[in-house]
C-alpha cells in the first residue's frame, strides 16, 4: 500500500505523529510543498500531484493537508483509495492562519468520492465539534471523536499516538490494505 502524509500549515515537526509514523514506516512518502509557511493551494496540488503515483494511494492527512487531500480525492479519485483526515480545521474560524486563507477560497463541500474518514477532537480550535461533524457529512465521510486532544498535534504531546495508529490501521483494513 502506499501511503502518502499531508502534514498542515507549517508541516509536522520532528514531534508529530506524522513524523514518528514515518520514521516507523520508511515506504510512507511526505508530500513536498514550496513553503509550508506561506502555504498556496496551487502549489500544495501540484506536490500531492508528485507525490501520488498513478496508482491509488492513502493519504493520512493533518489541519491544512486535510483541506488539500479532500481537494485533490475529489479531483482525482482513480488515484486515491482513501484518506483519513485529522483534524479538519475551518477555514471560518477566529483561529485560522491568515497565511492559509487562501484555502478558504476552495468549497469545503461536495462528496469526495473515495473512502474517507476525518478524526475530531472535542477541544481543537480550528474547528469545533460539530462543524467537523458537519464536514465529515458534506464530505461523505466518516467521523469518529478522540476526545479532548486539542489540535492533535506536537502540542497534544501523543508521540506516536497509538491510539491514532489503531484508527487508522482499522481504516486501512477497511480498504483491503495493510500496513
Amino acid at each position: 500500500m502506499h501511503v502518502v502524509t499531508v502534514p498542515g500549515y507549517e508541516g509536522s515537526g520532528p514531534a508529530h505523529w506524522q513524523t514518528a509514523w514515518e520514521h516507523a514506516h520508511p515506504s510512507f512518502v511526505r508530500f513536498a510543498p514550496s513553503s509550508w509557511d506561506e502555504p498556496d493551494p496551487t502549489d500544495w496540488s501540484a506536490a500531492l500531484d508528485r507525490a501520488v503515483p498513478d496508482g491509488p494511494a492513502v493519504l493520512v492527512a493533518h489541519s491544512l493537508g486535510c483541506l488539500a487531500a479532500a481537494d485533490f480525492a475529489r479531483r482525482h479519485p482513480a488515484r486515491v483509495r482513501g484518506v483519513f483526515l485529522v483534524a479538519v480545521p475551518d477555514p471560518g474560524a477566529p483561529a485560522f492562519p491568515q497565511a492559509a486563507r487562501s484555502f478558504a477560497a476552495r468549497p469545503l463541500g461536495g462528496a469526495l468520492g473515495v473512502p474517507a474518514l476525518v478524526i475530531a477532537s472535542g477541544d481543537d480550535r480550528f474547528c469545533t465539534t460539530g462543524r467537523s461533524a458537519d464536514i465529515a457529512r458534506a464530505w461523505g465521510a466518516g467521523w469518529v471523536s478522540v476526545g479532548n486532544l486539542g489540535h492533535i498535534n506536537s502540542d497534544s504531546d501523543l508521540g506516536e499516538w497509538s491510539g491514532g495508529w489503531a484508527l487508522f490501521t482499522a481504516f486501512a483494513a477497511g480498504l483491503g490494505a495493510r500496513v
